[in-house]
């Protein structure tokens, strides 16, 4: 039984695609567009997966086809995410600032001159044939510029992969004595390739235009103005401006007068041919360097992990699994989305996706059950922003951190936990708080699915999660092929409930244990596997050196998951038809199994569960790509960002500017830091703010004391808040379009909702205990281990103190968020329980900035030890709990009154 969000107030899937197309700005694309499409992000999965399993080497059998090197790599990888970005993303739909400039030209022109006058009518064609070739209004079609775009897409990588031998010359030689841009044109290097004509060296002959052009720094210089055009498109203006700006930077930055205030900005002169050689052509800085790089890696094959779970119906069973535990007690609905939103965000990386995916389901509850359609959306957006703070996935940001600083995967996800925790906590005492005062109960248990039934029908969806664990922290496999293998369960397991029912449950699970066995004796007799057994006893290949026992079931065991899938797909080909009692795919397979079904004239197919599950498969490629498309194009964006910091030396000037700004003081280099996390994050994902501001920003933090993991956190936690931060607030928006409310009270209520993102990374800048952490220096530090623990003049004050102070403060930042505990609460006592909130997690705010004040009066001072902080954190508890006393007794001695809930902010009475 699944929870019913009910007909009335839940969005169809067809208004979800609308909205998300429109807070995305994505196309909808019918026929041959469509399948062009879906053709291309399905190859751009299956490179991907390729690579997670088999590494930079393609070949076929014995025959190897090609072996990349990591910049060819991520060249194919950026362009996959350009052809998309053009086919997904349209120009303009003529709404844009200068789509309406040039809008009034024709009108002006035909006010003037009247309708039929030459000028007029070659203006009208001249405007018509804009509109057709760029505009897109109705987001549905794409257009001849399109086309031209994606074509050329397709030449900087084509010439990467083909002329890598020139491109390591250019590293001594930079674009000198480069062949010319006839020579590398795909059509006539292809047709030299295969009938050894040279079309472009005959051009070149000839003296054709631009024959002495290097088609290395051309081919640059477009490859680089296509990413900034695919991220205005993808991800704004505003993103693509800040690129832009480095660029230039890069040429005209030694101009910067080194007398005047911005003078540590001066950089040293550099030629156009460096800047486009170290921006395109290498992996250490630029557009194909280490953002890209963890792309290629960690990124994309964790989105596909979390689009084939999604895609299983895992989404749906955890959200009916939340709402089974949680929805008949106070405030249940919301406290069941807090739940499932957070897993989901964590798979899922994106918290507009989140919302409307997610929140399908659960807004309509909380409206339901009596939550303000505004209280309703920020809920759900809040949390689905929240989620990618969730180990073990975090979205995409857990890999870039480990990339950027050489910190173990299990070390990050264990520091991250915490506080991730914290947050939730926040919103699930905000939600009760608020179903206190509106006499907010839960959903009848008729409506519900029971908890012992869900976990039957589906826990084999925490199967994938649970082995992720395994392979990343026990195992200890590398990120890539860890992400690999989770997907291969995940098929495997939806392969076998596809097969399982009454009938098969015995004969294929029998076969599959059969075949393990058989694996398991092939590699402790022969070395290798079971088809390879065969050859061997055929004589068509030699014995290998036989396996110990052990080593032979872990091989085995490793094979497992392709084991499942082929027993499992021939028990499917074999009752096509069959029962699938436990197969419950996410409705988006469902309605494209019914549509391929429609298109191929054959309805009765939709009902063929090898047909499902091969649309199960599919589906899952190409929304993974679709997601995945955004951030490919954010990281390739932003990583010229870095890349210029570093190729320019601009880093240890821009750090020294910083702390003069900052005044060397922590409390406004991180306040000034937050700030700038949300200002860059607005409109764009997570990934592309914190490439951008930890490289701009990690050495003044560092620097100035926080530990490295800690300030990476510290930008993200930050940088999330853009997602619910009005103006922008692009998932308080979508969370909004799903509750049918306004858009800017719900933002706002998203914002108080999410203010734990702002206290928490305080917190653990100043207390890195709560990551679990242990420091001695700097560069000397890990996450406490059993002897640390035991260690009680370390654990209790470092450790056991102020994670209990974060928890506490964080619920008294709840009760003055909501303006609600067991009665109301008023603005006095409000701001009381804020000052207990923060003393209780960040007693240095208030001691750091009395020292600042003592300083001016020339009186030093270190407050910042124990006795001082831990004082200051017994006071704030004192006051909260009393504070409570309080506010209990007053509940008790009055009648209890029932208020309608806040429509306009947590709170407001």
């Amino acid at each position: 039984m699944s929870v019913d969000p009910g007909d009335a107030d839940r969005l169809s899937e067809e208004e979800q695609q609308q909205l998300m197309e429109e807070v995305e700005r994505r196309r909808t694309h019918r026929g041959i567009a469509a399948a062009l499409v879906i053709v291309i992000a399905i190859s751009f999965s299956a490179f991907q997966m390729w690579i997670a399993a088999r590494g930079y080497t393609f070949e076929v059998g014995n025959f190897r086809i090609v072996a990349l090197q990591q910049l060819q790599v991520n060249a194919i990888h950026v362009a996959f995410a350009l052809v998309l970005a053009f086919l997904l993303f349209p120009a303009s739909r003529g709404q844009g600032f200068l789509a309406r400039r040039l809008g009034r030209v024709e009108p002006a022109v035909r006010a003037r001159y009247g309708d039929e006058h030459p000028l007029t009518r070659a203006t009208a064609r001249t405007a018509a044939g804009v509109r057709w070739a760029a505009l897109d209004p109705e987001m549905n079609r794409i257009t001849p510029i399109d086309v031209v775009l994606v074509l050329l897409s397709t030449w900087p990588a084509y010439y990467i992969a083909t002329q890598y031998d020139e491109i390591r010359s250019i590293a001594v030689h930079r674009f000198d004595g480069t062949q010319s841009i006839y020579e590398v044109f795909p059509p006539f290097d292809l047709i030299e390739r295969v009938t050894g004509y040279d079309i472009g060296g005959a051009l070149v002959a000839a003296g054709a235009p631009f024959a002495d052009a290097s088609a290395a720094f051309i081919l640059s210089v477009l490859g680089m103005l296509l990413v900034l055009e695919a991220t205005r498109r993808a991800l704004g203006i505003l993103l693509a401006s800040l690129v832009g700006m480095f660029i230039v930077y890069a040429r005209w930055g030694y101009l910067v007068p080194r007398d005047s205030p911005i003078g540590a900005l001066t950089i040293q002169p550099d030629t156009w041919g460096n800047i486009m050689y170290n921006l395109w052509y290498t992996v250490e800085a630029g557009v194909h360097s280490q953002p890209v790089s963890v792309s290629v890696r960690f990124i994309y094959i964790f989105i596909l992990f979390g689009a084939f779970l999604e895609m299983s119906g895992a989404g749906k069973w955890f959200i009916d699994l939340a709402y089974a535990a949680t929805g008949t007690r106070e405030g249940g609905p919301a406290k069941a989305s807090v739940v499932s939103s957070g897993f989901m965000g964590m798979l899922s990386g994106s918290s507009i996706a989140n919302t409307v995916t997610t929140g399908a389901f659960t807004i309509p509850l909380m409206k339901r059950s009596g939550y303000s359609p505004e209280f309703s959306g920020a809920v759900e957006s809040s949390s689905s922003s929240g989620g990618q703070m969730l180990p073990p996935v975090m979205g995409a940001a857990a890999f870039l951190i480990v990339e950027f600083t050489g910190t173990p995967y299990a070390d990050v996800i264990i520091a991250a936990t915490l506080p991730a925790i914290a947050f939730f906590f926040g919103m699930w005492v905000m939600v009760h708080f608020e179903a206190v005062r509106g006499g907010i109960g839960g959903l009848p248990r008729a409506e519900l699915p029971n908890v012992g039934s869900a976990l039957r029908t589906g826990w084999f969806y925490l199967i994938p999660i649970v082995l992720l664990l395994y392979y990343l922290i026990i195992a200890r496999f590398s990120i890539n092929r860890a992400g690999w293998l989770t997907i291969v369960a995940v098929i495997a397991l939806l392969a076998v409930v596809a097969a399982y029912n009454e009938r098969t449950r015995v004969p294929l699970l029998a076969t599959i244990v059969a075949v393990f066995v058989a694996q398991t004796a092939a590699y402790a007799t022969v070395g290798s596997g079971v088809v390879d057994a065969v050859q061997v006893a055929a004589g068509l290949e030699a014995p290998a050196a036989p396996l110990p026992l052990g080593e032979a079931v872990g091989a085995a065991v490793s094979d497992l998951g392709v084991i499942a899938i082929l027993v499992s797909a021939a028990f499917i080909l074999l009752q096509p038809r069959g029962d699938a009692p436990l197969l419950d795919f996410d409705s988006a397979v469902d309605d494209a199994a019914e549509e391929g079904a429609e298109k191929l004239e054959r309805p009765s197919l939709a009902r063929n569960n090898a047909y499902r599950f091969g649309t199960f498969v599919l589906k899952s490629m190409d929304s993974g790509a679709r997601t995945a498309t955004t951030v490919v194009v954010a990281v390739a964006a932003a990583g010229v960002v870095p890349g210029v910091i570093s190729v320019s030396g601009l880093g240890p000037n821009l750090a020294a500017l910083i702390s003069s700004v900052s005044g060397e003081s922590m409390l406004v280099l991180l306040t000034l830091t937050g700030v700038a996390a949300i200002i860059f994050g607005m409109g764009m994902p997570t990934t592309a703010m914190y490439i951008i501001l930890v490289a701009m920003l990690e050495a003044p933090l560092v620097e100035a004391g926080v530990l490295v993991l800690a300030a990476h956190l510290f930008v993200l936690y930050w940088g999330l808040m853009a997602d619910v931060t009005p103006p922008v607030a692009v998932a308080a928006f979508a969370g909004a379009g799903v509750a049918k409310a306004q858009e800017m009270q719900t933002a706002v209520i998203a914002f108080m909702l999410s203010l734990n993102k702002v206290l928490v990374p305080f917190a653990f800048v100043f207390s890195p205990g709560i990551l679990l952490i242990r420091v001695e220096s700097l560069d000397n530090w890990w996450i406490i281990g059993w002897a640390d623990v035991t260690d009680l003049g370390f654990f209790v004050p470092d450790v056991v103190i102020p994670v209990v102070g974060m928890f506490l403060g964080v619920y008294a930042l709840g009760v003055t968020i909501i303006g609600y505990q067991y009665s109301e609460v008023s603005g006095l006592e409000r701001g009381l329980f804020s000052l207990a909130s923060i003393l209780l997690m960040v007693p240095e705010i208030p001691l750091l900035i009395l020292e600042g004040v003592l300083m001016l009066f020339g009186i030093p001072s270190a407050l910042l030890v124990f006795s001082v902080t831990a004082s200051l954190r017994a006071i704030g508890l004192v006051m909260l709990v009393a504070f409570t006393v309080v506010n209990r007794q007053r509940a008790t001695g009055q009648p209890a009154e029932v208020e309608e809930p806040s429509s306009t902010a947590p709170g407001d009475a």
